[in-house]
């Protein structure tokens, strides 16, 4: 698999999301079978790994921490604090570089490593000063805590103020086929400043696989229990845009999220998309996309046909509250 490049860090061009494996998008594989499909995914040539200490308050890392140990020094792990969930400003728990500083090492620990090489700012706050946090990254960079930082959620104007004080490595918003806001502006100012974007849920939380249809009932941890996007309504007015999947996959001899993820690979070349893959023939699927060739007809068609849709029921993060709580109800319990 070629490389790519968020920053100066050198990555395959398909990335793990690793938050599937613990919480949000259907029941997870068994830890164990977990741990197995992240090695498997080194194995066939994926060397970025996404996760967060929002991800199932911790367990994602430790999880990944686990799974990624043989080969720690081989690939490029991130992670990310939550600044939105979890506020940094309490004074009676320091100063606001101490309290992200103590987020940082605390992921260290459930990761069990003694450095991480990209860590983003999950969601900008107006609670602390861009400018300020961008500091406290160079801070860690310089102490070795981490290689590069990043934001996620991040604008134009969050981009310019972060990168003029630390370099900015990558920027992780969500992109899709079904969710194009980073095209208006965000790319741009990847592009001009050096900087990797990483689509999040480049599969539009898996609606773009064609498999979810009007009548389905989502059940345990899936926040498309909550979830506009996948309403009855809401999957029978977006079928245009698995029409134009269709149409193309049969062209290309691929599956739909194969030909979803490819369009998102030939858009630039310092894109990195982390889908979630939970099971080892979605990995192997996903390892062969950048295999696929689309050509600049290929994608001007792509565009055009896009261009006359109109996407209903955007990704809302309130859904994965909305099932925290029911699941705390429901008493579910995971795997560890």
């Amino acid at each position: 698999m070629k490389k790519r490049k968020l920053g100066s860090i050198e990555v395959s061009e398909m990335g793990m999301g690793c938050m599937d494996f613990s919480h949000g998008h259907g029941t997870p594989p068994p830890r164990a079978e977990s741990i197995r499909l992240m090695r498997l995914a080194h194995e066939l040539g994926c060397t970025i790994y996404d996760t967060a200490d929002a991800y199932a308050d911790g367990h994602n890392e430790i999880l990944v921490g686990e799974a990624l140990k043989p080969i720690r020094h081989e690939v490029c792990l991130t992670t990310k604090y939550n600044p939105e969930l979890h506020p940094v400003t309490d004074p009676s728990k320091g100063t606001v570089e101490e309290q992200i500083e103590a987020r940082l090492d605390a992921s260290l620990k459930r990761l069990d490593t003694d450095y991480i090489d990209l860590y983003y700012m999950h969601r900008v706050t107006d609670d602390v000063p861009l400018d300020e946090v961008a500091g406290y990254m160079g801070k860690f960079i310089q102490k070795g805590k981490i290689r590069a930082w990043g934001m996620s959620r991040a604008t134009v104007d969050h981009i310019r103020i972060a990168h003029a004080v630390t370099p900015v490595s990558a920027i992780q918003n969500e992109y899709s086929l079904m969710e194009r806001d980073p095209e208006e502006g965000v790319l741009a100012a990847c592009k001009e400043r050096g900087i990797g974007f990483v689509p999040y849920m480049p599969l539009a939380a898996g609606f773009l696989t064609g498999i979810y249809k009007p009548g389905m009932v989502y059940k345990n941890d899936d926040a498309k229990r909550f979830a506009a996007r996948f309403s009855d309504e809401n999957i029978i007015k977006n079928q245009p845009i698995l029409e134009i999947l269709d149409q193309m996959s049969k062209e290309k001899g691929c599956s739909y999220a194969q030909a979803a993820i490819s369009w998102l690979l030939h858009k630039e070349d310092f894109i990195v998309p982390i889908p979630g893959m939970m099971s080892e023939e979605i990995i192997r699927s996903n390892m062969e996309i950048p295999k696929i060739i689309l050509t600049a007809d290929d994608m001007k068609r792509f565009d055009e046909a896009l261009a006359k849709v109109t996407v209903y029921g955007k990704w809302d993060d309130s859904c994965i509250g909305k099932l925290k709580e029911v699941l705390d109800e429901e008493g579910y319990k995971l795997d560890v």
